[in-house]
């Protein structure tokens, strides 16, 4: 696909392609030229799929999750052969790299084979023997699945729970981000087309057009989003009038917890550096708040200055870019408008990194930035900047950095830096988060084999792993009385 070529997908509903009056149009976040128009569905295409999905999920229930496992694997068949031109397309409409569009790609595979060892074992059933019942538990499909998910990973972030519904025995609705919906489009209607018709429906559109429908409609037994926190709330608050299920991973505010003998070497900054401004800083579970011990602070801010100066900052189709513009204006103005507030609020703000081939006045570009030691209360500091702005908090005591640490609406993820492995457990241990990392950060230091989600206002539910397939199934237990009791 050649790189000025537009691209047109449609919506793709109970197996087969389907155009609308509407279109959304979809412009690259580098240059704001445009990349292509995705279709844009009315209420009465969002009520088509779900009822699409619900016509195909008898059919697909009853087979065994052996056969789901199989037909879903043998529906990724067809995606190596235009990896590339798709890695393009995303990283065009999202902005990120084009290293990062194909890891992107890759990751959607990889969560399918993962989701596939757990999703085998439904064909077991758990059996309680013994007077006064002979009990068997089973875990059965709930039925329709709406997945919303978000722009700034969203191939992966939809395989990290769409394999595990399909292999559950559910149908499923996808529903794409409208900023960056054509990659997604392209690599769905290769999948779905390979497998019966309704199982896997792909709906673009405006959120207040087809949400209330693909999450209201008593017909979809469960309602998965990714996304911000006030989006989550609106989830829930839709959901909530047919008491519909909800997974929800929302926003984070991660802090990251220097202890006083970690090794700040080259290779640890790195790490730290790359999971702060990974993806332009825009990922839910990147460091957002840095505390130092305050020996330690100078050498930390010197280490990172030299880490944001190095990064090369333009279109993520530039090979020798490192970071790419945001996705949206208005989220460029909004950690903008953070850095200002800082400054204003007596916060040293360092900026660094090199534009190559890129105009700042045209693309939504920004520049690295650390916020040295600012107020508490500094949004910088309480909001989540979603955004390549770092704040960097010196702390006196371990206490002191815990409960900063956990002085927060938050509870995605949390990190401890530490030489010492009993230590950072024990100081990890008291951080009040769903993932803890150690020595690392981000999406590239998460185990694949354990359960995803957060406390507080970052979330609802767990996705990956096991826990992410048994998510997608109600608990139905079969009590049959044993012995004397059965006359």
């Amino acid at each position: 696909m050649a790189i000025s070529e537009l691209v047109q997908t449609p919506l793709y509903i109970d197996g087969e392609e389907r155009s609308s009056r509407e279109t959304l149009a979809v412009h690259a976040p580098h240059d704001q030229s445009l990349v292509g128009h995705a279709a844009a569905a009315s209420a009465q295409d969002a009520e088509a799929a779900v009822a699409a999905a619900q016509r195909a999920w008898p059919a697909w229930a009853a087979l065994s999750a052996a056969e789901r496992v199989e037909r879903c694997l043998a529906a990724l068949e067809t995606l190596s052969a235009d990896l590339d031109a798709r890695a393009e397309v995303l990283s065009r409409e999202n902005g990120k790299t084009r290293f990062e569009a194909t890891i992107d790609l890759h990751v959607f595979v990889g969560r399918f084979h993962e989701a596939a060892r757990y999703a085998r074992e439904l064909d077991t059933d758990e059996t309680l023997a013994g007077p006064p019942y002979r009990t068997t538990i089973r875990h059965v499909p709930q039925g329709v699945v709406t997945i919303i998910y978000p722009f700034n990973w969203p191939l992966a972030i939809l395989a990290a729970s769409l394999p595990h519904a399909l292999m559950a025995g559910n149908t499923v609705i996808a529903k794409p981000p409208p900023t960056a919906p054509l990659s997604s489009v392209l690599t769905l209607r290769k999948v779905a087309a390979l497998l019966p018709p309704g199982v896997l429906n792909v709906v673009t559109g405006q959120d207040a057009v087809i949400g209330p429908v693909l999450v209201g409609d008593p017909r979809v037994k469960h309602v998965c989003f990714t996304g911000s926190t006030a989006g989550g709330k609106r989830i829930m608050q839709m959901a909530s009038g047919s008491v519909t299920n909800v997974t929800l991973e929302l926003g984070g505010n991660d802090p990251a917890v220097l202890l006083d003998d970690v090794h700040l070497d080259e290779a640890t900054i790195a790490r730290i550096g790359m999971a702060t401004f990974m993806t332009t800083g825009q990922v839910c579970m990147a460091i957002k708040r840095l505390y130092v011990p305050r020996a330690l602070y100078d050498q930390a801010v010197d280490g990172l200055r030299g880490f944001i100066e190095a990064q090369r900052i333009g279109s993520g189709l530039h090979p020798e870019v490192t970071m790419g513009p945001l996705n949206m204006g208005r989220q460029r103005d909004y950690v903008t408008e953070l850095l200002a507030q800082a400054r204003a609020g007596g916060s040293e703000v360092i900026e660094g990194g090199e534009y190559l081939d890129a105009d700042p006045s045209v693309g939504n570009y920004m520049r690295l930035a650390l916020v040295l030691d600012p107020a508490p209360e500094e949004q910088i500091v309480t909001e989540e900047q979603f955004g390549p702005a770092l704040p960097i908090i010196p702390y006196d005591s371990e206490e002191q950095a815990i409960a900063a640490a956990n002085d927060t609406w938050a509870g995605l993820c949390a990190s401890v830096w530490s030489a010492d492995e009993e230590r950072a457990l024990r100081v990890g241990r008291q951080l009040r988060a769903g993932h803890i990392f150690f020595n690392n950060h981000n999406a590239t230091a998460v185990d694949e084999r354990a359960m995803f989600g957060g406390f507080n206002q970052s979330g609802i539910g767990r996705e990956l792993g096991r826990e992410g397939v048994l998510g997608f199934t109600e608990t139905q237990v079969l009590a049959m009385p044993d012995g004397e009791q059965q006359h």
